[in-house]
């Protein structure tokens, strides 16, 4: 079964970038407060990126490498 990584564009227009086996499930966790403390905080809008992996480590190791982007440059991968 494949692992997704998706980035949220919350509503003060940060990202946050996660990783499910179900974005569309997550993104309603998210909304509903059941997701990350990070969206609690900052609400999310909608999902502007989704990459898919054969495996949760991938799917975990890109997590890690998007996180470590500058805004300016998550923002540049989301609008490819």
């Amino acid at each position: 079964m494949p692992y997704y990584v998706y980035i949220l564009l919350c509503k003060d227009g940060s990202y946050y970038t996660g990783h499910a086996k179900n974005v569309k499930h997550r993104l309603e966790q998210h909304k509903k407060g059941q997701g990350a403390r990070y969206t609690r905080m900052h609400k999310p809008a909608k999902t502007v990126y989704v990459e898919e992996f054969n495996s949760r480590s991938d799917a975990m190791k890109r997590e890690r490498e998007i996180k470590s982007f500058s805004h300016s440059k998550k923002q540049r991968l989301v609008n490819v």
